[in-house]
């Protein structure tokens, strides 16, 4: 059979070794079956099945260095996965039983208990009994947060076969960046990782929630699946009528040919490589010393950092190897994979070494303050039209009142004219058109706080380069938000200091514990992600696509104000709610078409004026080496596909979910609310853009970003 493309150049740095216990594991693993009830007699597998999927020989070559014992348990492991989505296709998928295939999924986390003495039920099923005996065998040797972390991530790749039920009917090929998301779920390669902490060395759990251990593990994800995709076009797409394939979906996004897809998705293949070095040798190291790690622990992240690279380039020789997948032509950049031999020379070596430095450098080579024009403004697909709230007249002196007495506009940043012109009291009466005038109040004084600081922080600490000011700012930012009884020891010295302290106090009054730790966790991921723009802006970096657009939803503050609006639904919604699949979907959509609406806007204000780095038009002009209007028509497409998934999922998917989980009347009142509170939040946003002086041309050419001309503020000493 014709293949439909030719395989790309594989950016494959690291080489690719068998484990010697290949076959011990090959062989306990299908007695292991047998013994679990997977093969003659389940209706799912027979042995010979088994033996053609191989999973001994694909667990040796993406566990290279794990002794016998540990290769066989990670085979084990990789049998049950496959013959659980095997069994689920069989007697859920086909059948269309959505109520048993839920009761099935429902019952598998009994046989994940954090603490080992917890009694399970008794197994009636191969895949109940394969996961009861595999936990029992696997979590004596790992601590309670490695189970903690692995038994959710067995929950997302379980929970997600829920997620095709519903939806593999629909024939909806999904847009970019909703497929890479879900594509980590169900691909399942999170869940990979915490068997490669299994056969390397765990996480300390210090770190084990940071962004760059997050990021090492999101970008191996997406390698993985995007490699897969790339080799199994073919027989999904072609020969299995699947739509969930990368190149697929990069094929429709773009209107482009199938070859044009794929090196496409090779492109941000290499991308995301090129992420997790840059990760694992800047950001993890940073981290670490952050964190005070021990010298045995600095360790662990090395060696579970070297178990991705090779579970890496063993799943690439899997797939070269494997007659599962369209191969022919497949080659690698690897100079030990090819050129061997006589007559190899160096400069042959310096050529393939040379092409992967030249797209890893591109990166670093943008020239800042650039004169762009006013920015582009396209047709924006929002079918919410705005309501602002009555109060609005009497909110605007009541803000400015309040950032005088915070010392906001006092410290060489922002003045009046400057509040006047970004007027947030605006913003929040669109966001909130129902709110009580207190509540308008404190809305605005956070949208004020915020865009404040999102200010302060490149102008003050990026101007002088100081990444440890920053830093330690950031810290003391987040002890002015005390939890569970803790007292703040801070005094705030600083406009923002005493901003969020005050905020706090007002918010957090009527919140519960829970609550108040999640409104925590929101503000701090937005003043760290301050942090990580800053470290890119000294080292004149703009971020990987990928990297970018999910850290954009941080640096905006999405998290802060739609948490915001979960607490005023109250217990009416219930908490495992907001984590399935489809409402952070719909969370998630709504905050890209925000992001990447600022993003817009504000592109003559932050490339020509600012020297900014974090800005999507940017970075898509830098990935795919396009002018200004063609990277804006890529955004704008992604925007309305953004959207339009935002109004699939509440036609769609939301109803599916109430079915699922039962909801109460009430409760299905209270999301509607909610699903009207991310309406409002969007078209508020639309609207404050269009009509603020903040990103306007005149406005930029009269009062340029940058410090008052009669102060800049001065280094303040903070002592934590």
């Amino acid at each position: 059979m014709t293949q439909p493309f030719e395989l790309p150049h594989f950016y494959m740095p690291y080489p690719a070794r068998l484990n010697p216990h290949v076959d011990v594991a090959r062989a306990h693993s299908t007695a292991w079956a047998r013994e679990m009830g997977m093969l003659e007699g389940s209706g799912v597998w027979e042995q010979a099945d088994l033996e053609a999927h191989d999973y001994g020989l694909l667990c040796a070559y993406t566990h290279p260095d794990c002794d016998g014992p540990a290769l066989s348990l990670i085979t084990d492991w990789y049998v049950w996965v496959f013959f659980f989505d095997d069994h689920f296709l069989d007697m859920y998928k086909r059948t269309q039983d959505r109520a048993a295939g839920k009761a099935h999924l429902d019952r598998l986390p009994l046989f994940m208990p954090l603490d080992p003495a917890t009694p399970m039920p008794e197994p009636e099923n191969p895949v109940e009994a394969g996961l009861a005996d595999l936990w029992r065998r696997t979590v004596p040797s790992m601590s309670v947060d490695w189970r903690r972390r692995f038994s959710v991530a067995t929950e997302h790749l379980l929970n997600e076969s829920m997620w095709e039920l519903s939806n593999m009917n629909e024939g909806r090929i999904a847009n970019p960046v909703e497929y890479i998301e879900m594509r980590r779920k169900v691909g399942g390669a999170p869940w990979s990782s915490g068997l490669v902490e299994y056969a390397t060395a765990e996480v300390p759990a210090a770190v084990s929630g940071t962004r760059p251990l997050r990021v090492l593990m999101e970008t191996f994800s997406d390698a993985v699946h995007l490699r897969n995709d790339l080799f199994s076009y073919q027989r999904e797409v072609e020969d299995e009528g699947e739509n969930s394939n990368g190149v697929l979906v990069l094929e429709t996004f773009f209107g482009c040919t199938t070859q044009e897809a794929a090196e496409t998705v090779n492109d941000i293949l290499t991308s995301r490589l090129h992420q997790f070095e840059h990760t694992a040798l800047t950001e993890a190291p940073a981290v670490a010393l952050e964190k005070g790690l021990r010298p045995d622990e600095v360790a662990a992240v090395a060696a579970y950092t070297k178990g991705l690279q090779d579970w890496q380039s063993g799943g690439h020789e899997w797939h070269l190897r494997s007659s599962r997948y369209m191969n022919k032509g497949a080659t690698s950049l690897a100079p030990w994979q090819k050129l061997t031999g006589p007559g190899t020379s160096a400069a042959d070596i310096g050529a393939l070494l040379a092409t992967a430095a030249v797209e890893r450098l591109r990166a670093y080579a943008h020239v800042p303050f650039q004169k762009v024009g006013p920015s582009l403004l396209p047709d924006f697909h929002l079918p919410y039209e705005v309501e602002l709230s009555p109060h609005l007249e009497a909110c605007r002196p009541r803000l400015t009142a309040w950032m005088h007495r915070m010392g906001m506009l006092e410290e060489g940043v922002w003045d009046e004219d400057k509040l006047a012109a970004y007027d947030l009291a605006l913003c929040s009466a669109g966001i909130d058109p129902d709110a009580t005038p207190e509540a308008l109040d404190l809305s605005a004084h956070w949208l004020a706080w915020g865009t404040y600081a999102d200010d302060y922080y490149p102008l003050v600490f990026g101007a002088r380069r100081d990444l440890a000011a920053a830093r330690l700012a950031t810290a003391r930012l987040s002890t002015c938000m005390p939890c569970d009884g803790e007292e703040t020891t801070v005094v705030p010295v600083t406009g923002m200091e005493r901003g969020l302290t005050d905020l706090w106090a007002r918010t957090t009054a009527g919140l519960t514990p829970d609550q108040r730790r999640d409104l925590r966790d929101s503000v701090d991921k937005m003043t760290e992600s301050w942090v990580w723009e800053l470290s890119n802006q000294l080292q004149n970096r703009i971020p990987d696509p990928v990297d970018y657009l999910e850290m954009r939803r941080d640096t905006f503050g999405s998290d802060l104000t739609l948490g915001l609006s979960r607490s005023r639904q109250g217990p009416a919604i219930p908490p495992e709610i907001y984590r399935t699949g489809p409402v952070q979907a719909l969370e998630k959509a709504a905050m890209d078409y925000a992001c990447l609406t600022n993003d817009v806007f504000s592109y003559q204000k932050e490339i020509e004026y600012e020297g900014e780095l974090h800005n999507a038009i940017l970075v898509v002009q830098n990935f795919f080496g396009c002018d200004y209007p063609a990277a804006l028509g890529i955004v704008h497409d992604l925007m309305t596909q953004r959207m339009q998934q935002f109004e699939h999922i509440i036609s769609h998917e939301l109803p599916v979910l109430y079915v699922d989980f039962a909801l109460s009347a009430e409760a299905r009142e209270a999301m509607a609310d909610y699903v009207a509170d991310l309406q409002n939040w969007l078209a508020g946003i639309l609207h404050w853009h269009r009509e603020v002086d903040r990103y306007k041309a005149p406005f930029l050419a009269r009062r340029a970003h940058g410090f008052l001309p009669d102060r800049a503020p001065a280094p303040v000493t903070l002592v934590s």
